[in-house]
């Protein structure tokens, strides 16, 4: 579904992400983990067209997307849920979600979503009038989550949706991502807290300084002592 080939990126003189390859399969969760600065979110800013390659291919069910503008990345179904949530925080919940929508045409099929986000989402139903930049932090990512799934993605790109939430908060999100991908959303997960990207994904990529050192199943990932002593905090 989505092929990832030799993609290199710059800011600047600073090299972020080194020759990455990788692969999505539709109804895969596959989820790229690593410390901060390892080039995780720039590349998923890069399939998004928010950056520019400097080298490599990026191919969204098998056409070639490299070049291709922002908004035609969202008009192809390559939804990215962005680091931080970035919601319109003086626009109300339903003013957010529709937000979501505004390459669709179909306003039935509009309608028919809100109402699926709001099934998924009752907390965002219960406060659909309510200004989006006074929801708590696991409103405002469900919202985030909502506003994409408003535009019907083929591919659902997640750039740390536990950052900032508690405990608690993350296990229900985690869940909800489960969930989502369950019901035919195919998901390229950016993920901190490797212990809950492991477990709900498929298949991860280890991103070291922009390279990738190491890929497999999740389970396989799991049972390996380096990547228990590095990023699930356990002594090898």
């Amino acid at each position: 579904m989505l092929t990832v080939r030799n993609l290199s990126v710059y800011y600047g003189a600073i090299q972020a992400v080194q020759d990455i390859s990788f692969e999505v399969k539709e109804g895969e969760v596959v989820t790229l983990i690593g410390a901060n600065g390892a080039g995780k979110s720039t590349t998923l800013r890069t399939i998004s067209s928010l950056i520019k390659p400097k080298n490599g291919e990026i191919t969204f069910e098998d056409k070639t997307v490299t070049n291709l503008k922002p908004h035609q990345i969202v008009g192809l179904g390559l939804i990215h849920v962005p680091e931080g949530r970035k919601i319109i925080g003086n626009f109300t919940v339903r003013d957010n979600l529709k937000m979501g929508a505004f390459l669709r045409k179909d306003k039935a099929g509009i309608i028919e979503s809100m109402e699926e986000v709001f099934a998924r989402f009752p907390r965002l139903k219960e406060r659909e009038k309510q200004l989006g930049g006074t929801l708590s932090g696991g409103e405002q990512q469900m919202l985030a989550i909502g506003r994409g799934l408003m535009a019907k993605p083929r591919l659902l790109l997640l750039d740390e949706p536990s950052m900032g939430l508690s405990p608690i908060l993350t296990e229900e999100i985690f869940e909800i991502i489960r969930t989502i991908n369950q019901k035919g959303t195919t998901i390229l997960l950016v993920e901190q807290n490797a212990y809950m990207a492991l477990q709900v994904a498929h298949r991860a990529y280890v991103l070291e300084t922009g390279r990738v050192v190491m890929s497999g199943d999740s389970q396989t990932l799991r049972d390996d002592q380096r990547i228990r002593a590095a990023y699930l905090g356990e002594i090898a």
